[in-house]
């Protein structure tokens, strides 16, 4: 990367800490706003820079939701930056340690992740001289506390950003709006303080989203979630026929449900676009009588007649019927389970026309259209658990396979012509 030029906005978050500047008396930065708005390789660059030029020999923190996704959001791109501004960087992946060095002063950069209340034991016992939390919204109020906790190095300062989520959040109420009184910069970011995003991508990304994912990731607020999830998507509009002829290949997805309704969906791949071709579903509470799991791959057999699998995503809690599907031949992948990220994905991939909906599948346009916000979910963003079971196997296959091409993918597949 070809370092080219920074907003004004983003050489504040640069300078903030540098000697003379208005900005010096704070302990702490907070930048919040729209996805794609520049805020993130910035704040990685100022925050190194501070501790290499304040510091030698001291530890520090790189925390994100997890170590994976800390070194894909941001420490790919901070590291090859760092390498053109003269700064030499070794990772030791065994220890999750960063060695960054220029001249003759080196500082030991740990990376953490914050997956949930578990983590922070992970944190316990080292002292820092500062802490950056990447995406701090996502991550677990214990593990953020006691990270804060750990910069106990006289001189040490905080380094938090994060994409809005609901007003109720214990972040946006604890710091964004007790940033004066916490000693710490707030900055809102929007996608214009990003120089390097043309007027084409900034529309794309405007395209992408909508209701309350819109006002978070493009308007940059923190506002509730409420009414449809899937509000843009209308069945009588958006509902395909079945593509003529064979698929490239299929997969499946599974929402197992026992006394819950159970949900199958099957899935086409033609050029780039998957097709939710046909589906099963069955409610016992409705027919009284409940199935094994054996019945439910018997099912799932029919639902796939005569076609070659690539994978089937299914619910990681259903343990039992992964196990009778891999039994049978199929090759089985836990779903990704994530919901809200799950949700976003698969509302992404709706608009921009990868995934598609067929009008041979009734019980998935039928929830659709009824897949809504929870209202009583204690501040927290959760969907109504009512009418959902069709919208977990797509959000399964959507976040599992349909935006990550390489799952479930070994160059094989399973046929389930034998039972057909």
């Amino acid at each position: 990367m070809k370092i080219k030029r920074f907003s004004p906005k983003q050489k504040r978050v640069m300078r903030w800490w540098a000697p003379g500047s208005p900005d010096e008396r704070y302990d702490a930065i907070i930048c919040d706003g729209a996805v794609r708005s520049g805020k993130t390789l910035c704040m990685g660059l100022s925050f190194v820079c501070w501790a290499m030029s304040s510091f030698r020999n001291q530890q520090f923190a790189f925390c994100g939701k997890s170590v994976v996704s800390l070194r894909r959001n941001l420490l790919q791109e901070l590291t090859g930056t760092l390498g053109e501004l003269g700064f030499h960087c070794r990772e030791k992946r065994s220890e999750n340690l960063l060695l960054i060095r220029k001249g003759n002063r080196e500082n030991r950069f740990y990376l953490m992740g914050g997956k949930d209340e578990g983590s922070a034991a992970f944190i316990q016992g080292v002292t820092l001289a500062g802490v950056l939390l990447d995406e701090v919204a996502l991550m677990p109020r214990s593990f953020v506390e006691q990270a804060i906790a750990r910069c106990s190095v006289t001189g040490s300062r905080l380094w938090f950003n994060c994409n809005p989520e609901g007003p109720q959040h214990w972040f946006y109420q604890e710091w964004i709006l007790k940033a004066e009184s916490r000693s710490a910069l707030y900055l809102h970011f929007t996608m214009e303080d990003n120089p390097s995003l043309s007027a084409r991508i900034r529309q794309r990304y405007r395209s992408s989203y909508s209701g309350a994912f819109y006002r978070r990731f493009i308007l940059g607020e923190w506002t509730a979630a409420k009414g449809l999830i899937y509000d843009f998507f209308d069945p009588a509009r958006d509902a395909q026929p079945v593509p003529e002829g064979e698929m490239e290949e299929y997969a499946v997805s599974v929402d197992y449900g026992t006394a819950n309704p159970c949900s199958f969906g099957l899935w086409g791949l033609r050029e780039g676009v998957w097709y939710r071709v046909k589906e099963y579903y069955y409610a016992s509470r409705q027919t009284g009588v409940q199935l094994t799991d054996q019945e439910y791959a018997e099912a799932l057999d029919r639902l796939c007649a005569g076609k070659e699998i690539r994978c089937v995503a299914v619910d990681p809690s259903a343990a039992s019927f992964i196990t009778t599907l891999r039994q049978a031949g199929y090759r089985v992948i836990k779903a990704n389970n994530d919901v809200l990220s799950g949700i976003r994905i698969t509302a992404d991939l709706l608009k921009q026309g990868r995934l598609v909906i067929c009008d041979t599948c009734a019980d998935c346009l039928r929830e659709i259209t009824l897949y809504r916000w929870s209202e009583e979910s204690m501040g927290r963003d959760a969907p109504h658990k009512d009418n959902d079971h069709a919208m977990d196997d797509m959000r399964y296959f959507a976040a599992t396979v349909a935006e990550d091409p390489r799952r479930g993918s070994s160059g094989a597949f399973c046929s389930v012509s034998r039972r057909a």
